[in-house]
Formats: structure tokens, sequence, C-alpha cells
């Protein structure tokens, strides 16, 4: 777990008051194809993959058989295939793991495109005018809709991630579209503040194999109207009878903690901070932390090492 401080007050400004440009970076796409890849993933994952229609996509999670939390990554519907877009540094691992689920009966094929593609994620009030400048065309007004255009994937998503619009394009043209895109570049730290502002979990910091989706703030994205998968009767036994034990909370102090460490109330340990950074809306410190009950109250007084906090209801700002 990294510590971040901002770097640029002018990637943020642009990034609440216009829009900016997070990445490029290299895209782990994967692809399943033939007539169980919908099945093959509904049985898998914690989202309802059924109920997507060409054109449509979710945020879903591989779990453990203890509900903790695997691989998180968005799938999207096409026509004849579903795109499985994995965290950064992932897309190895969730490939293997598919590959070594896939039943000697089930007509299903894990692939990757021909063409390596980079991604480019333009966030910010104004980001579907930048993209609609850029020459792409208008998304509906849904979280989670996509396009394919040409050999470029467009995907729209509001809740996951910071908002905005996730560009797929293949690596060789990153370069001309990043030219294409006006908006400025979004750097590491000013991302991570503003992750942390809007109370946003992250792979390889809230999102780990330590936690399941419910105490990493992902309970949107566990369907509770589909059939069986792997730690369902968990994630689904905590959600019908209220046995959550620790949430993910915002905790505000008067000095910067430090990610990792032991968030601490009446002596005993009760959870973890996961990520920190400098608010430039708050012009204080804020960091993310999933703490156990009935310590996860907002205005819950904690300690980190030595430092006073408290917690606070996520998201910071809206």
């Amino acid at each position: 777990m990294k510590q971040v401080a901002v770097q640029s007050p002018s990637a943020y400004n642009a990034l609440v008051q216009h829009a900016a440009v997070w990445g490029p970076f290299p895209a782990d796409v994967l692809m399943l194809a033939d007539a169980d890849r919908v099945d093959f993933l509904q049985r898998m994952t914690t989202n309802d993959i059924n109920r997507l229609r060409p054109g449509e996509s979710c945020v879903t999670v591989l779990t453990s058989p203890t509900a903790k939390i695997v691989h998180v990554f968005t799938v999207m519907a096409d026509t004849d295939i579903l795109w499985l877009l994995p965290a950064p540094g992932e897309g190895a691992a969730l490939e293997r793991h598919l590959r070594g689920q896939i039943f000697f009966m089930d007509k299903v094929r894990v692939s990757r495109p021909d063409t390596p593609f980079s991604r480019l994620r333009v966030v910010g009030p104004h980001s579907a005018q930048v993209i609609e400048t850029a020459g792409i065309p208008s998304l509906p007004a849904l979280d989670g809709s996509w396009l394919r255009i040409g050999e470029n994937l467009v995907l729209r998503q509001d809740v996951y991630d910071l908002p905005g619009y996730e560009l797929l394009v293949p690596f060789a043209s990153v370069e001309e579209w990043r030219s294409r895109l006006d908006a400025g570049a979004l750097d590491e730290a000013t991302y991570t503040a503003r992750r942390i502002e809007l109370g946003r979990p992250a792979p390889s910091a809230e999102l780990t194999g330590e936690y399941n989706p419910l105490e990493a703030g992902l309970a949107w994205a566990c369907a509770d109207n589909k059939g069986c998968y792997t730690g369902q009767e968990i994630i689904a036994r905590q959600i019908t009878y209220d046995k959550v034990t620790r949430t993910l909370v915002g905790l505000r102090s008067a000095t910067q903690l430090a990610a990792g460490a032991v968030v601490e109330a009446e002596g005993r340990e009760i959870g973890r901070v996961t990520s920190v950074a400098f608010s430039p809306a708050l012009q204080a410190p804020v960091a993310l932390a999933i703490l156990k009950r009935p310590y996860n109250a907002t205005g819950t007084a904690v300690v980190v090492n030595g430092v006073e906090a408290t917690v606070t209801t996520l998201p910071f700002v809206g």
C-alpha cells in the first residue's frame, strides 16, 4: 500500500471542473466465447451476468469458498462473446483461474484479442463532451453502457472507479487517441486523492483477498436474485441476517495516516487503514479503512499509530 500526496493542483482542478485522462496503461483484456460463456460466469461470480444484453456491462467479483475477493473485473456483453476487463496486472491470473474452472462438458473458450489493447480513462464532469469531441458517439446515459467502434471499445462507468469513460484502444493507436482527447493528464497522486474523496475502493488497496465484497464496499456488485456461485451462501447469509461485521469507512485526522496501519479503539485492534491522501477539496488528510462493528459508526474516535482520527461517512465529498 503506497503513501500518496497530491502532486498537481492543476490536474485536480481539471478533474473536478472539466476532465482529465488517466493512463494510458496496458489492458489485459480477455474474451469468453461459445454457448456456455454466460452460464460459466454466472455460476462463478457475484453479479447477474444473465441479465446483460449486448451493449451492457457490469462489475462482478470472483470470490473464494469463504467469500473473500479473488478478482474484481468488468464484464461487457457483445453479441457472441463476453469481454472481460480485469484489474491492472491481474489478467494472467484471472485467465488461469477461469481456465482451471472449465469442466469437460462446458462449451466455453477463454482467449485474448489478436491485437493488444491499451486503456485510457476520461474522468470529470465534462468527460462526455471530451470523448464526443474526439469522435466517439454519445453513449446511453446509463452506468455500464458501452460501444464497439471499429477496433475500439468505449465503456461508461459511474459507480466503479472514478466516474467517466474507459477507452480500450489498440496499443498501436493509443498515442493518436491520447492526442484527440482534449483534457490534461491525471497523475497517480491526484487520482488517489479523488478516489478517496469519493469513497471508491480499488484493487490492491481495499479490493484484496483479505476482505469480502460486502466489507470492501462492493455490495452493489452482489446480486441477490441469482442462483449459487462460489461463496454465495456466506454472502447471502451476511446480507439476510445483518452479519457484515466490518465495513469500508472514511477517516479524518489532523495529520496524514499510514496505509496499512492498524486502527485501534478502546485498546483493541479494530481494522486497518487501506488508502491515504491529502484532500484538496477538504484541505485535510483523508483515509479509507475497513473497520469492525460497532467502531465503524460515524463519529467514532479511533487511534492510528498514536494519531487520533474520527470515523466519517463516505463519500467525503459529493
